[in-house]
C-alpha cells in the first residue's frame, strides 16, 4: 500500500491518497478538501482499476458549499454505465479525469506505456467536479523522457510536462499539483 498527499496549487487543495493491491486489482481511496474561486469543497473518490491500469468502476462523492453530489461509473464491456445510465458518448474510453486530482494521470501513463519520444491520442471521461458536470475529451501523451510526460488537452491547447514516480504516481504537474509526502507500507 502507497499512502501520499498532493497539495492543490491552482484549486488550493490538499488530497490524502491511498492504493493499495488486493490480487489482480488496485483499489484506490482518496480525500481531498479545499477552496476555489468561493467554493469550499469535499471530494472522496474510490476507484478499482485492474493490473494493467484500466479503470472497472469509480465512485466520486462531493459537497461543495454544503450541496452533496454523487457520481459512479461502471464499465460494462465498452460501455460506460454512468450513475446507472448507459452513456453513448463514451463508449470504447479506457480512461477518466477527475479534475480535482494528479491520479487520473497516471491512468493513462501506466497503462500506454510509451517508449521514450513516443505519444499517442486518447479519449477521456473528463469529470468537473466543482461544476458537475461530465464529457468526452481528447487528451494526448507523450513520453519526454525516463520520468517525464508530456501531457496536451487538444481542445484547449493546455500543455503541461508532468513529473512521475517510479510507479508512475505524480510527483509534479507545474503549476497545479505538487506531490509533500509519501509513506510505503509492506504487507
Amino acid at each position: 500500500m502507497k499512502t501520499l498527499i498532493w497539495q492543490g496549487i491552482l484549486y488550493q487543495s490538499l488530497e490524502y491518497f491511498k492504493i493499495k493491491e488486493n490480487g489482480d486489482r488496485y483499489t484506490i481511496e482518496s480525500k481531498i478538501i479545499g477552496c476555489y474561486e468561493n467554493k469550499m469543497y469535499t471530494a472522496d473518490y474510490k476507484i478499482l482499476i485492474t493490473q494493467d491500469w484500466t479503470v472497472l468502476e469509480f465512485v466520486i462523492e462531493s459537497e461543495i458549499n454544503t450541496i452533496k453530489n454523487i457520481l459512479t461509473g461502471k464499465k460494462r464491456q465498452d460501455e460506460w454505465v454512468i450513475n446507472n445510465v448507459i452513456h453513448p458518448d463514451f463508449k470504447g474510453f479506457e480512461y477518466i479525469d477527475i479534475s480535482l486530482t494528479p491520479f487520473t494521470n497516471t491512468l493513462p501513463i501506466n497503462n500506454l506505456k510509451l517508449a521514450e519520444n513516443s505519444s499517442r491520442k486518447i479519449d477521456v471521461i473528463y469529470i468537473d467536479v466543482l461544476n458537475h458536470h461530465i464529457r468526452p475529451a481528447k487528451q494526448q501523451y507523450t513520453r519526454t523522457a525516463l520520468n517525464k510526460y508530456l501531457y496536451e488537452n487538444i481542445e484547449t491547447d493546455f500543455k503541461a510536462e508532468i513529473s512521475v514516480d517510479e510507479a508512475g504516481l505524480v510527483i509534479s504537474y507545474p503549476k497545479l499539483f505538487e506531490k509533500t509526502s509519501e509513506f510505503l507500507q509492506n504487507l
